[in-house]
């Protein structure tokens, strides 16, 4: 029972960010391959999956977040000196 509910929840997870591309009448594989690249980009599914592909600790999470922003200030200050 344990298993068909892990079947399940992640059956649900998969479909909730499942991209759809719908080919139209006469429209070539490769366009509509470039438009699922496109989509696939724009929702940043990717670095969803790298971000939950190993568990990372609350407090370097926040130290890499503290840092990150520190670089992007330090870049906008000296981009208006």
């Amino acid at each position: 029972m344990l298993l068909l509910k892990e079947f399940y929840s992640f059956a649900i997870q998969f479909l909730r960010h499942m991209l759809i591309i719908n080919v139209k009448e006469n429209e070539s594989i490769d366009k509509a391959l470039r438009r699922f690249k496109k989509k696939f980009e724009r929702t940043k599914m990717l670095r969803k999956i790298r971000a939950k592909a190993y568990y990372k600790k609350p407090t370097i999470a926040n130290r890499e977040a503290r840092l990150k922003s520190a670089y992007k200030q330090k870049l906008i200050s000296e981009q208006y000196q």
